[in-house]
């Protein structure tokens, strides 16, 4: 079956009170119209067609950029309108499937209980039931329950707003027929606007058949209007992400606090403190445990590492059993082997921590190769850059840097060789001895520290 996707995207979201467009608000950390785009994308469709009117200044290089068609709605004139511009992408589908950029939530399984509710030359709808329908449009049936129209909530008298079963907006219509009924639409409502939902009556005087799903979690068809729902779809969907995560073996120590801003890939006996952030695509092998407060962003973090609090981690890899933090900064390209111990205030860059290495406080390593057991001492730097370029400092096994001590790359340090603190290292350190940069130490008898002068 040949199936075209038309996600609507082009209002203006003036209850959002913000110069973004409404669409490119963020929900767990990416834009809502991405989430609609990704689920369209799992149902593998011929077509796919976003219609962009208000904020396309932002909206189409966005689309661009995934090689997604734009179709533009320069006037917003309805969904029904919408639709009608998108005709040439879904010409030669079987049928049409319409979502919104607004409604991030769908999922996979709810999209195919509609697209498969019927035959193709069926007009499916989706459903929700609400204990408070306001604001929605009415699915109005018979007495012997066929759908006869949708009507809209400024277009339905005080009978109809009794009804609690409402209209999505989703829905897949065969393609053939909906190139000639959206021609056929007409504008006499409270609105003024071309309606997609008449051409459920249209569908009832023509003998077309109609299915209905009823989606069972309002969430999943919640439209996102303002700030607020902006905030409930939120913390519902921390919630459903959480909700996995423990399912899967993982403890969070209240799940209330946790943001999941992408993918996470769980092992088993992880636990979780509060206010960790996780970005991008993360995997967390068995039993690690993750501090209050930290932030770990496309990284990799291996059996049995422990995440202190108030630590980062961006694409970065945690080998088994290491320790990082409190309060480290691990950057891009950095990688810790097995039971290496990035402790407090230590930043680390684009650098290789062999096995068992220990960098324990106030240190920065950047673009480093580093051996196994080597231990760096407090106020240690590798100084990277000169101005124009980075070089690289190689530090083999079982060296000793004693604290204070300035790496100037590009430098090698030899296996088994000691630095004395407060030492500044520019040539190779020979292995196995002792080197160091010793200044004479002075005392100057009677002299006296400036006073302030009065002002």
């Amino acid at each position: 079956m040949s199936l075209a996707i038309i996600i609507l995207a082009a209002g203006k979201g003036t209850r959002m009170k913000s110069a973004k467009p409404k669409v490119m608000h963020t929900l767990a950390g990416k834009p809502m119209l991405q989430h609609v785009i990704d689920i369209a994308k799992q149902l593998s469709p011929g077509q796919l067609a976003v219609v962009c009117g208000n904020g396309a200044d932002e909206v189409v290089p966005y689309l661009q950029q995934q090689q997604i068609e734009v179709v533009m709605q320069h006037e917003q004139k309805g969904t029904g309108h919408a639709v009608e511009q998108a005709k040439a992408s879904f010409a030669n589908s079987e049928q049409v499937l319409v979502l919104y950029g607004d409604v991030p939530l769908i999922t996979m399984d709810t999209l195919q209980d509609l697209i498969e509710s019927g035959d193709k030359d069926s007009l499916k709808v989706l459903t929700a039931i609400l204990e408070d329908p306001t604001g929605y449009g009415r699915i109005v049936r018979d007495y012997d329950d066929n759908m006869l129209c949708i009507t809209e909530e400024k277009d339905a008298d005080e009978e109809t707003k009794l009804i609690n079963e409402i209209n999505t907006g989703i829905m897949c219509i065969p393609a053939k027929w909906l190139t000639e009924a959206l021609s056929q639409l007409d504008n006499n409502n409270a609105q003024g606007e071309y309606y997609l939902t008449d051409l459920i009556a249209k569908a009832v005087n023509q003998g077309i058949e109609i299915n209905s799903v009823t989606c069972e979690d309002e969430m999943e068809v919640a439209g996102i209007n303002n700030r607020v729902q902006l905030a409930e779809v939120e913390s519902y969907y921390q919630q459903l992400k959480a909700t996995d995560l423990m399912m899967s073996g993982v403890t969070f120590r209240d799940p209330a606090r946790v943001d999941i801003r992408g993918d996470i890939k769980a092992g088993q006996d992880i636990t979780i403190d509060i206010n960790v952030i996780f970005e991008g695509n993360n995997t967390i092998a068995d039993n690690v445990s993750i501090g209050a407060n930290c932030i770990l962003i496309n990284s990799i973090i291996h059996e049995g590492a422990e995440i202190l609090p108030n630590s980062i981690i961006e694409n970065a890899e945690v080998g088994t059993n290491c320790s990082v933090g409190p309060f480290a900064r691990l950057r891009p390209g950095t990688k810790l082997a097995a039971k290496a111990k990035v402790g407090n205030f230590v930043e680390v860059k684009n650098a290789n921590i062999g096995l068992g290495s220990k960098i324990n406080h106030l240190s920065y390593i950047g673009d480093t190769d580093m051996g196994a057991d080597v231990n760096i001492g407090a106020g240690t730097i590798t100084c990277n850059y000169d101005g124009a370029n980075k070089h690289r400092t190689v530090i083999g096994d079982r060296v000793f840097v004693g604290s204070d001590t300035q790496l100037v790359a590009p430098v090698t340090v030899e296996d088994g060789a000691t630095i004395g603190a407060g030492s500044t290292i520019r040539k190779t350190v020979p292995g196995d001895a002792l080197t160091l940069t010793k200044s004479e130490q002075k005392t100057v008898k009677g002299w006296q520290r400036p006073v302030k002068k009065n002002s």
